[in-house]
């Protein structure tokens, strides 16, 4: 026990001693206030902590209540029943710490008042002792000497003055030393508690959130692939709003089987206007449908069906030419006829086809007679052949996603990614040809699709030319350019599974700033890009109009290796050539894909792969930015030029996405020559802009 006040000091009074009580009386006193207040805070901290715990449980009941919906997505019912649980246990542990901290307050922190009350009782003796000393002092200095009888009395009362002011004196020194020292332990015991019942807390916290790590694990990988389907599918549903905002509305048809109905085939269905029979004939719309031999309609979708024929075998189907409505059919049973009208002629058509098949059906014929012939003014044009359709993710047709999943990660150098050699890459650059960890990827798309186009092995649609791409250059090659000076610089790799950072800085520093390019093939520096002007003539680069070839014309010779160009004109030297690798070095260094050759009327790279009947050319200069529109010194853009050479294999559908009818003209047409169609491998002249391009000799150029 520590003892701040002296009982021998008590003894003596001395005005030391005096000023040391005040002292410890102030102490005391402020010790009481600090209590008190810290007793409210702590009562109110337990209330809040109640109310928390009240809205808390409230907040559980209510994700419950929406877990529990019999729609509800199981994954999103699963989660929240997961949470809910984990929030309620965080409560009942929340709850056992109020109560420890509420029990840990009474017991070792009583009530200010109780122990103010008992110093205060002891003070006030201790002030009346003193008072009855100092009379009793006064009294005994008093006495004169002729009186020794008076003295003796006086020097009694003196004494058992000064005995009873010792005594209360003493025991007021005792109740403050004991006091200060029991505050002070039973401060430390209620923080001793106050802390092991937060250890138990947390402890219990830390295990129910280990309890749940694997599920957060699994939970996570769940949710970053349904956020990658997420983005497929609005990708999807973007271009199908598109494609549908671009269809002709004249030949829309009805939904379900198109001349097709009856059993084993989609119901046909669709609103039509129904004539009523009564006096008034009025027109309703109702939404029809032929389902079990029946022709039946419905007003809204929880009402029952209306049965309008109820066996299709004892009815015949035939159009209303004479009535003022058009685009009306007769649907007549031995009981009563049924007049509809479509929205349409064709879907007028579709209407009577179906209802005639369904009859057919059900007397177990053959094929269904051809529905009678209608006046149809501007029938649909039929399509081309070799024509792909759009698909989700662009032009159809191409090969499925395992296929170029193996495709691309079977060539050499492809198996890991290509910036930190993660293996078994899921991602890809198209514009680069390199294949990437998923990491890496999310960087290579905050770059920008001027620097990186990214695109999924697994979850995205892929055209045929831009396999071939991918498979014509690869990490390998795209290495030996961008990270040609690695060993030189001496600069370390980022390893696999390093930090986001260390990737973001190797791959600006790799593609951006392109620190590790070395010079051009021949020698010499870095050359700055140039974007028109006189231009060093390529060496087997044709002046003029190039010579129409076939797309099974052998490839001409070409040289030893590129020349020592700048990387404008490497680049266009290149696409004549069909060399990739070389374009994408020439690239690397700065070259502009729309680079002006000045010497030979303004033709560009692109105008040079389409004279060499290069597919992949083509392609790769278009995800690089090349425009497609942009023409040479006459006037004629790409499409010209492959419309004069019969090359219209060797345009990509990623052209084809580009443009729309009438728009992929290259800046207009030709000054002495007229403009020109692209239709089934051959052009054919017409008036006009240019019409929809024909993929008909896709496949079958030198290149693939």
């Amino acid at each position: 026990m520590t003892v701040k006040l002296d009982f021998e000091e008590c003894l003596r009074d001395s005005p030391w001693f005096r000023a040391a009580v005040e002292e410890a009386e102030a102490d005391v006193a402020e010790l009481e206030t600090h209590l008190e207040k810290v007793l409210k805070l702590c009562s109110a901290m337990l209330e809040a902590g109640r109310q928390l715990e009240g809205t808390s449980r409230a907040f559980a009941a209510g994700l419950r209540e929406l877990a529990g919906i019999p729609r509800g997505d199981p994954l999103v019912r699963e989660a929240l029943e997961k949470f809910c649980d984990s929030l309620e246990q965080m409560m009942d542990s929340h709850e056992e710490l109020q109560d420890s901290t509420q029990v840990a307050l009474r017991r070792h922190h009583p009530h200010p008042a109780q122990g103010a009350r008992g110093l205060r009782e002891a003070r006030r003796e201790r002030a009346r002792a003193a008072e009855a000393l100092a009379g009793a002092l006064q009294h005994h200095a008093e006495v004169p000497r002729r009186r020794p009888l008076e003295a003796r009395e006086a020097a009694a009362a003196l004494g058992g003055a000064r005995g009873v002011a010792r005594a209360r004196g003493l025991d007021y020194v005792l109740q403050i030393n004991v006091m200060q020292d029991k505050k002070k332990t039973e401060i430390l015991q209620f923080v001793l508690a106050l802390l092991e019942a937060q250890a138990a807390f947390f402890s219990q916290g830390h295990r129910r959130a280990t309890s749940t790590q694997q599920y957060r694990g699994q939970l996570g990988a769940q949710l970053d692939r349904l956020v990658l389907e997420g983005a497929r599918q609005q990708r999807d549903m973007e271009q199908r709003h598109a494609l549908l905002l671009q269809q002709d509305l004249s030949q829309e048809t009805v939904g379900g089987a198109t001349g097709e109905a009856g059993p084993g085939a989609p119901p046909m269905e669709g609103y039509l206007y129904k004539r009523a029979s009564n006096a008034f004939r009025t027109w309703s719309r109702r939404w029809f449908s032929i389902q079990s031999n029946q022709l039946v309609y419905l007003k809204r979708a929880r009402d029952p069906p209306t049965v309008v024929v109820e066996d299709l075998r004892l009815c015949t189907v035939k159009p209303c030419p004479d009535l003022e409505r058009r685009f009306c059919f007769e649907v007549v049973s031995p009981s009563k006829s049924c007049v509809l009208q479509a929205d349409s002629a064709g879907q007028q058509r579709a209407w009577l086809s179906a209802v005639q098949s369904s009859i057919a059906s059900a007397f177990s014929q053959g094929p269904p007679r051809d529905p009678p012939a209608l006046p149809n003014p501007c029938p649909p044009p039929s399509s081309p052949p070799n024509v792909r359709g759009r698909g989700p993710g662009g032009f159809g047709g191409g090969p499925p996603e395992s296929q170029v999943l193996e495709t691309v990660l079977g060539l050499e150098g492809n198996g890991s990614c290509c910036d930190c050699r993660e293996p078994a890459p899921a991602w890809a650059s198209v514009n680069l040809g390199i294949t990437l960890c998923i990491e890496c990827s999310g960087i290579h798309r905050s770059l920008g699709v001027h620097f990186s186009k990214v695109r999924s092995l697994t979850l995205d649609s892929w055209e045929p030319e831009l396999v071939k791409l991918m498979c014509e250059l690869g990490n390998s090659t795209l290495n030996r350019i961008y990270e040609a000076r690695v060993e030189e610089m001496g600069v370390k790799r980022p390893p696999p599974g390093c930090s986001r950072a260390q990737r973001e800085d190797w791959i600006r520093a790799k593609y951006v700033e392109k620190k590790f390019v070395t010079g051009l093939p021949g020698g010499g520096p870095r050359p700055r890009p140039s974007r028109a002007g006189p231009a060093s003539r390529p060496g087997s680069a044709p002046r003029g109009s190039p010579t129409p070839r076939s797309c099974h014309t052998p490839e001409p010779p070409e040289a030893e290796g590129p020349p020592s160009l700048h990387p404008g004109a490497l680049l266009y030297w290149a696409a004549q050539h069909r060399r990739l690798p070389t374009m994408a070095d020439a690239l690397a260094h700065g070259a502009d894909p729309g680079w002006v050759n000045a010497a030979e009327d303004n033709r560009t790279p692109l105008l040079q792969a389409v004279a060499a009947n290069s597919l992949l050319a083509c392609e790769f200069l278009l995800q690089n930015g090349a425009s497609v529109n942009q023409s040479d010194s006459r006037g004629r853009g790409p499409l010209h030029h492959a419309t004069v050479l019969g090359h219209t294999g060797c345009v990509p559908s990623s052209v084809l996405g580009r443009g729309g009818e009438g728009e992929l003209g290259g800046g207009g047409t030709a000054p002495h020559s007229e403009p020109y169609v692209i239709s089934g491998g051959g052009a054919h002249p017409k008036s006009g802009r240019f019409g929809k391009l024909n993929r008909g000799c896709l496949g079958q150029c030198p290149d693939g």
